[in-house]
């Protein structure tokens, strides 16, 4: 069999690396309005920290990092809040949640902990497979700002936040369910 200097497909495959690269959303729901800019961007890296500041890093980076205040923890939904980690996350400016999927729904447990029972008062933010079928939910659950998936109108998003005005179930804005507050208003 003769010697083929011609290499096969296998052989032009690249065995590069691809940096993972920080993500930077479009369109991002602040407070109950459209914001005028989304300065944070996301990294997924767990190896370096982003040449894009401020940023948000996975637990593990800002943990290792917390003196740089341009960084913010991002907690994936399969993060466990213990009392010690609500407490040393008290500190972090914000607080980024990430959606894996939008069928994911532990995310929504993790920021009403955070507000509940951990009493944090910054910023939660979701990010990942957000949609505008979620804000409202995650409003009541403790989130004040969503980045929305590059393919969720920003318009529909601010339309889905004020379609509901009365809600019957008590949530971390409202603590009274809404046959609490009628009884406590009647004579």
């Amino acid at each position: 069999m003769p010697n083929n200097p011609t290499p096969n497909k296998t052989d032009e495959v690249q065995t590069e690396a691809v940096e993972p690269t920080p993500v930077h959303v479009d369109h991002l729901i602040a407070n109950g309005e459209l914001a005028a800019e989304n300065a944070w961007c996301v990294s997924y890296d767990t190896d370096t920290l982003p040449e894009q500041r401020p940023a948000f890093v996975p637990l593990a980076v800002w943990q290792a990092n917390q003196e740089d205040a341009e960084l913010a923890p991002l907690l994936t939904s399969d993060t466990e809040l213990t009392a010690e980690l609500g407490k040393q996350l008290g500190n972090a400016a914000a607080i980024a949640i990430d959606f894996p999927a939008f069928t994911d729904g532990r995310g929504y447990s993790i920021a009403r902990l955070l507000r509940e029972r951990y009493d944090y008062h910054g910023e939660v933010r979701a990010v990942g497979d957000v949609l505008v079928d979620q804000l409202d939910y995650m409003r009541r659950c403790g989130f004040s700002a969503m980045a929305l998936r590059d393919d969720q109108h920003p318009d529909d998003a601010l339309r889905a936040l004020s379609f509901i005005s009365v809600r019957y179930q008590p949530d971390v804005e409202e603590r009274q369910a809404l046959f609490e507050r009628r009884l406590g208003t009647r004579d």
